[in-house]
């Protein structure tokens, strides 16, 4: 969405554009000084926007209940609502299934916790 795109367009503004002038003197391509300059620098970033999509995706709720229509292929965000009825909660299968639904979230978010807080505290540097 937008706030992705202004963090990687403001981090991609904190990489110096004289890595690309000394890469175009040394004669490397459009393509390789972003393959080799470039995308190097930017992996912070694009791991915080990494963790932000997963998230999003994973915690999506109103396009699965639109698009999907049998129980069998829901989502673990419209299996949670099932544990909810109009007059009942089974309180301690849902937070049962919460805490399990939680895992991939936060093994991804410790795994990439490095680089999220890299791409997070970059994206406001100003260069000097």
């Amino acid at each position: 969405g937008p706030f992705l795109t202004f963090l990687l367009r403001q981090y991609f503004m904190t990489i110096p554009v004289e890595l690309d002038d000394a890469a175009r003197i040394d004669g490397a391509s459009i393509f390789g000084i972003y393959w080799r300059i470039i995308l190097p620098l930017a992996r912070p970033a694009l791991a915080a926007v990494a963790i932000f999509t997963f998230n999003s995706t994973w915690n999506d709720f109103l396009e699965p209940l639109i698009y999907l229509h049998s129980r069998e292929k829901y989502t673990i965000a419209l299996g949670l609502r099932s544990f909810q009825d109009q007059y009942y909660t089974s309180w301690n299968l849902l937070m049962a299934a919460s805490l399990i639904a939680m895992v991939p979230v936060l093994a991804i978010f410790f795994l990439a916790q490095k680089y999220f807080i890299q791409g997070i505290v970059f994206t406001g540097v100003e260069k000097g």
